[in-house]
């Protein structure tokens, strides 16, 4: 009898710890319009960051979203909100951030996208897999909410194609897959395992008025660039080539959305999502209705490898579903605003161009000055510095000239300080 109900008590007590063993620890944090979250941007100046920022920024304030990077920042970067020096391989570095800075929601962008990844694939496992560790760890340590993007580029030759559903075969061929198909079933592990409040979005191809990047879509990007100033284009995939695709906007526009979706609306914390699928020559022949001359050609490479394992069309059925997704941006209307965008972006750098050239002329004036004016009896060199989108000019300012115009006949009559002031003004 002794035995017996010795042997019922161990079996009890075997029970209870199995049932306590591994407890799911549940991160639960309410943001409401009393408790504003803090946010950090990982790898923020690439192409989904500084708009990204944007975006927070006009939701959350400024002081809210932390940027940062390893690279230096543009003036915009710096005048638009806090950015800070990050580097996700150092722990104790993004510690101190999140402490310091009290974060509450990360998002990570770092990382070498899929034709760069395969140049250099140590780079690739150290940025994509080392760091993308390191800040799920983070997270998990200081309880954040986690954001990391994921790809077409996570499935492979062995998954269906047309469509590609949420779940399937994934067993991607580049190192860039790779690393994002680790991502996801890291942080799945960790939000079953302790609760970590992870989220992940697999995106299409993003087009951006921004420069090309050197991921596999990014022809989509580099004909509206190339194509509006040369008017030819050399592809590097066959015009049959296709592949889902999304408008920055609406890329935007479901992060956003998704970040505040409450825990309780996610069935899964990993979802496809996108807006439509085209070729290259589908897009080439839209973009012709902006710019009749537009010639193209072909001469596809590595890349042509890459696209033809990735999906054609994504199912994004799941996310439509479960918290609403929907996208505003087709072909059509997509072209019309990359088209609108990029010439106003070229615009802008060449009234940049002409105001660099504006003060140069007058640098070069004010220092030949002295060989050529008669009447300035005291003249004093000022190390004044013009800060030009990052790059200093030094001027030569002469005291005792009362009025430039005196000095220089045919230059507006204004004190010098007036006339430096209306160039500063006008960067």
């Amino acid at each position: 009898m002794w035995c017996r109900n010795f042997s019922r008590n161990i079996l009890r007590i075997c029970r209870i710890i199995n049932d306590c063993s591994f407890p799911k620890t549940t991160i639960n944090r309410s943001y409401t319009v009393d408790r504003t979250p803090r946010i950090l941007i990982t790898g923020g100046l690439g192409q989904l960051g500084t708009e990204c920022a944007k975006l927070l920024r006009k939701n959350y304030g400024n002081e809210n979203v932390i940027l940062s990077d390893i690279i230096k920042p543009t003036e915009e970067s710096l005048s638009s909100g806090p950015f800070i020096f990050a580097d996700i391989l150092d722990f104790k570095g993004l510690q101190k951030i999140v402490v310091n800075y009290r974060i509450d929601w990360l998002i990570h962008f770092s990382a070498l996208l899929s034709a760069v990844g395969e140049q250099n694939v140590p780079l690739a496992v150290r940025v994509n897999i080392e760091g993308m560790h390191n800040v799920i760890e983070l997270a998990k340590q200081y309880k954040l909410r986690i954001f990391i993007p994921s790809t077409i580029g996570a499935f492979g030759p062995d998954s269906p194609r047309n469509p590609t559903p949420n779940v399937t075969i994934q067993r991607p061929r580049t190192i860039y897959g790779v690393s994002k198909v680790h991502a996801e079933l890291l942080g799945e592990y960790y939000h079953h395992r302790f609760g970590l409040d992870f989220r992940c979005l697999r995106f299409p191809g993003v087009i951006s008025s921004d420069p090309p990047g050197g991921g596999t879509t990014d022809y989509a990007v580099a004909v509206f660039h190339e194509g509006l100033v040369t008017k030819r284009y050399e592809c590097y995939l066959e015009p049959y080539t296709r592949l889902p695709m999304m408008y920055i906007k609406d890329c935007l526009s479901a992060l956003f959305q998704f970040l505040n979706v409450p825990n309780e609306k996610l069935q899964r914390r990993v979802y496809n999502v996108t807006a439509m699928s085209f070729t290259p020559e589908e897009l080439f022949s839209e973009l012709k209705k902006h710019v009749p001359d537009l010639k193209i050609s072909y001469k596809p490479d590595a890349r042509q490898y890459i696209a033809e394992n990735w999906p054609q069309v994504f199912d994004d059925s799941e996310a439509r579903r479960d918290w609403g997704w929907q996208h505003k941006y087709n072909l059509e209307t997509l072209v019309e605003s990359m088209v609108r965008d990029v010439k106003k972006n070229m615009s802008n750098k060449r009234s940049l161009k002409e105001v660099n050239i504006a003060l140069a002329v007058l640098t070069g004036v004010i220092l030949i000055l002295p060989a050529f004016v008669d009447d300035i009896e005291s003249l004093s060199l000022l190390g004044v510095m013009v800060l030009l989108k990052g790059v200093p000019i030094p001027l030569s300012i002469f005291l005792g000239v009362p009025m430039l115009g005196d000095a220089i006949p045919g230059l507006v009559n204004l004190p010098l300080c007036e006339s430096l002031s209306l160039f500063s003004s006008s960067i």
